[in-house]
């Protein structure tokens, strides 16, 4: 029920029914259970006989029957008030209602509880009141709500009079009434009919809504019955199950003999369908076999299934049927090896006949169905058939793995003893089916599995895994230097290059560098480690044996080949240097701080070798002193070898260009510079020593008295050394031009050292002039010889010679001092016993000038600070006894000579 309430009036309205559907015996409100305003709707005013139809209640509030469920408005009756309120009847008219605040009205919906005794009949209908009772505070709120009311309809009354007023400010608008009436009463009955519209929509949901909700409650009693029923019928079958069990037992007694009628058939002839499918396997003819071993194996199992479930501790029954058939498991074997028989040799039948492949793949995924089956039947009856699962579909990945595995296994032709070659061979056959294979399997095998195998991807890793095995099983070997590199060389580049793993048909399918390296890094790190170690003992030897052999050609009686250039040479270098190369490049190959390491050790190892070279080529002059007549090509080999040095040293430059990043000096470096250098000076050392063994007859004549009266002593050694230079001419620079400067001035202080022997004094003074003059023209000999030698002017070394020529012209005695000064300023590094044994040659000066000339010389000696080229700071001046041995010794060698 609603309370109405008219905004204008205070009387008690006749309350209304909202409740009908829950007793029809009651509600006389309208004959389709719902309420509606005779205001709007004409078609229900027959169900208020002699009265108005109560307008609809309207609520204004935020909660609603969507909200509050069955407690529309209010809380249940028995809760609604609480405390000591007294009680207070309300009434209210048919007006529209309106609802103003929570649980302060009585529930009108169908969920509240009928109350046909609250009020007595009206007009043939039951009216009903409710007594409400309500606390102070709700009567303020209700005489606020009047209140409110009564102020907002004199504010709607005063705005009314303003607006009107405002239109009939001026006497015209009075015509103009009738007018402003009729648009008044369009916008009133616009608004109505807004009104009624809403109105209406609210009606339909709430007739829409109760229907629902009686709907419902008719089918809530209805299950609830029905629940009743269930559970009398539950109670009164328990004894029936029980009384059952004979029924149940002849059921399993039923499916035990139904199914062995329908296996009856094959039961009695089981061993004519043995010995077909023993036929088939042997014929190949695979899929017919397993079909009939198929109905076997059903047949066997449903019977053992069938007597499990009759008795599973039965084991005598069991067994029997296990035993009659027996040969079945034998035939499961036979097609299994034939299975794997074709699958080992996938390879050949895919290209051959890729039908029996299919066929295999087809039996093994059946048998993989029967597995599953079977597992699920044993997880919940607890019975398992003989021989499953039998899990052919792993079986079938173990065969394929095997056939991988040995396919890379059996790429091993050749052995070690029967070519030196055959890890480079084993390395590209494996190379070449890996490749070939794997090509197969893309385009032919991939046809033949079902997509879920992924089988591109397993087999690429069943050969990646296979190849891995079998580098790491050589890796353990007993390798030697080039084994190790050809094997490090495939696994570190050939193995993911485009030659292999790499292939652009087989990258469009996996990456390999998914895939992990072939061999772990610590078997890397060994396998180089191993290499160093071969690596150097190996070139050890390759030098030594390189150096043996190049020191043999020294003795052969033709001269050494020359380069294009016109320089003596040796293979020498060549050999050393191509070696290097070469393991350069494999070592580049590998890795680049391999190769770095390779060319450092390949350096260290060149720095010791140059020292054993220097030895050799000591040892080689050695020997040619020993018998100058031998080896016949003595100066043309050292010349090799001087240009040898030359080439080192620019083979060496190029690899550092070439297989290092930093070219920057290191010690090592320094260290072969130095040995180099050492060995090209001391092989111009030794040529040079060659020519003045020639010459050393020629040198003794000078300064002597056969000399003054006249010899051809330097023209015999300008010929000589000129000679000599014209095969130094295939020397290298600089050391051309360094072997020439050195024998320049070599010929000067042997010439100096003539002198200061004192091998002659002159007797007076036409001797000394006539020495002097043959001095000083024998100084421009030199000059001439070494200036077309060298195309340079070097004139301080022979101007020495003059220098001491003019001490020798000087006629006066008295101005001697002066020359011998003059001497001494050019040549500060001349000393004591150089000037003594001047004036002894020149035959002239008193033991009493002598001592006055030193002792100025001695407090006026000038600074060596000057001196660029020291002369007289190699010649040694002899004793008396120095010179009578050198005389005789000269005097033997000119007897040997002759």
């Amino acid at each position: 029920m609603s309370p109405g309430y008219r905004a204008n009036s205070h009387n008690a309205s006749q309350n209304k029914l909202y409740q009908g559907l829950l007793n029809p015996e009651l509600d006389r409100y309208c004959e389709d259970g719902t309420k509606a305003d005779d205001q709007y709707t004409s078609s229900h005013l027959n169900c208020f006989p002699g009265m108005m139809a109560p307008q609809t209640a309207i609520k204004t509030e935020q909660d609603s029957d969507s909200e509050n469920g069955c407690n529309i408005y209010s809380m249940p009756q028995n809760a609604a008030w609480v405390g000591n309120e007294k009680p207070f009847t309300v009434g209210y008219t048919g007006e529209p209602q309106v609802k103003t605040e929570a649980n302060y009205y009585e529930q009108y919906t169908t969920c509240q509880r009928n109350k046909p005794n609250m009020s007595p009949v009206l007009n043939g209908l039951h009216k009903y009141a409710i007594n409400i009772t309500v606390s102070f505070s709700n009567v303020l709120g209700l005489i606020r709500v009047n209140v409110v009311m009564e102020e907002t309809n004199r504010e709607a009354v005063a705005t009314a009079v303003q607006r009107v007023a405002g239109m009939l400010l001026r006497s015209d608008q009075l015509d103009k009434v009738e007018q402003y009436r009729r648009r008044e009463a369009r916008k009133k009955a616009s608004v109505e009919a807004r009104l009624k519209a809403a109105i209406q929509s609210q009606l339909d949901g709430v007739r829409t809504g109760l229907s629902q909700l009686h709907n419902a409650l008719g089918d809530v009693k209805d299950i609830q019955n029905s629940l009743a029923d269930v559970s009398k019928d539950w109670r009164q079958s328990i004894n029936t199950i029980e009384n059952l069990k004979d029924v149940k037992d002849a059921v399993v007694q039923h499916s035990q003999l139904a199914s062995a009628v329908e296996n009856l058939k094959n039961i009695f002839s089981v061993p004519e369908i043995v010995a077909d499918t023993q036929v088939l396997i042997e014929q190949a003819e695979l899929l017919d076999a397993h079909r009939k071993l198929m109905d076997l194996e059903c047949s066997r199992d449903d019977l053992m299934y069938e007597q499990y479930r009759m008795d599973s501790k039965n084991t005598h029954d069991m067994n029997l049927i296990r035993n009659y058939f027996g040969q079945v498991q034998g035939l499961s074997d036979d097609l299994s090896k034939q299975l794997w028989m074709v699958l080992q040799r996938a390879m050949g039948t895919v290209r051959r006949d890729p039908t029996m492949l299919v066929s295999v793949v087809r039996i093994i995924e059946r048998e993989e169905k029967i597995d599953r089956r079977m597992l699920d039947r044993k997880k919940q009856t607890g019975f398992i058939p003989p021989g499953r699962p039998k899990s052919w579909k792993e079986k079938m990945f173990e065969v394929l793995e095997g056939t991988v595995t040995t396919r890379i296994e059996g790429s091993q032709s050749v052995t070690r003893e029967a070519d030196k070659m055959w890890m480079v061979r084993l390395l590209e056959i494996t190379r070449k089916n890996v490749l070939d294979d794997l090509i197969v399997v893309k385009n032919l095998m991939v046809q033949c599995f079902p997509p879920h195998y992924n089988t591109f991807d397993r087999f690429f890793r069943l050969y990646h895994n296979a190849v891995s095995m079998r580098v790491q099983e050589l890796a353990a070997e007993d390798l030697e230097a080039s084994e190790i590199v050809s094997l490090l060389t495939w696994v570190l580049n050939t193995y993911k290059s485009v030659e292999m793993m790499g292939h652009p048909e087989l990258l469009t399918e996996y990456d390999i560098n998914l895939m992990g390296p072939l061999l772990p890094r610590d078997v890397v790190e060994a396998l180089l480690s191993k290499y160093v170690q071969t690596f150097t003992s190996n070139i050890t030897g390759w030098l030594r044996k390189a150096l043996e052999t190049d020191k043999k050609d020294w003795f052969k009686e033709t001269e050494p080949e020359a380069d294009q250039d016109g320089y003596y040479q040796t293979t020498l270098p060549a050999i050393v240097f191509q070696m290097f190369e070469q393991n350069l490049q494999v070592a580049a190959q590998i890795d680049e701080t391999f190769k770095e390491k390779v060319l450092t050790l390949c350096l260290k190892q060149m720095n010791s070798f140059l020292i054993r070279y220097r030895e050799e080529v000591i040892t080689y002059k050695d020997e040619h002193l020993k018998d100058r007549q031998l080896p016949q090509c003595y100066v043309q080999y050292m010349i090799a070898n001087i240009n040898n040095c030359h080439t080192f040293k620019e083979s060496i430059h190029s690899l550092k260009r070439k297989y290092l990043k930093s070219t920057e000096q290191t010690q090592n470096d320094a260290a072969i510079e130095k040995t180099l250098n050492e060995v090209a000076k001391d092989g111009c050392q030794f040529l040079l020593d060659e020519v003045f063994l020639d010459l050393e007859q020629h040198l003794n004549e000078l300064l002597t008295r056969k000399w003054l009266t006249g010899t051809h002593a330097v023209d015999t050694i300008c010929v000589t050394v000129e000679d000599y230079f014209n095969d130094f001419a295939k020397i290298k620079k600089p050391f051309n031009t360094e072997m020439t400067s050195d024998a320049h001035r070599r010929v000067v202080l042997e010439y100096i050292k003539s002198v200061m022997q004192k091998r002659i004094s002159f007797k007076n003074a036409d001797e000394r002039r006539e020495g002097a003059e043959r001095m000083i023209k024998e100084a421009e000999q030199f000059k001439s010889l070494f200036k077309k030698l060298t195309g340079e002017e070097n004139d301080r070394l022979c101007d020495a010679i003059t220098a001491i020529a003019e001490v020798f012209k000087l006629t006066d005695p008295t101005l001697l001092y002066l020359e011998v000064s003059t001497l001494v300023s050019k040549y500060p590094d001349i000393r004591e016993e150089h000037i003594v044994a001047l004036l002894a040659v020149r035959g002239d000066a008193s033991r009493e000038m002598r001592q006055m000339i030193i002792e100025t010389l001695n407090q006026n000696k000038p600074s060596h600070a000057g001196a660029t080229q020291p002369i007289f700071r190699d010649i040694t001046v002899p004793t008396v006894t120095m010179t009578s041995m050198s005389s005789s010794m000269a005097a033997t060698a000119n007897k040997l000579l002759k």
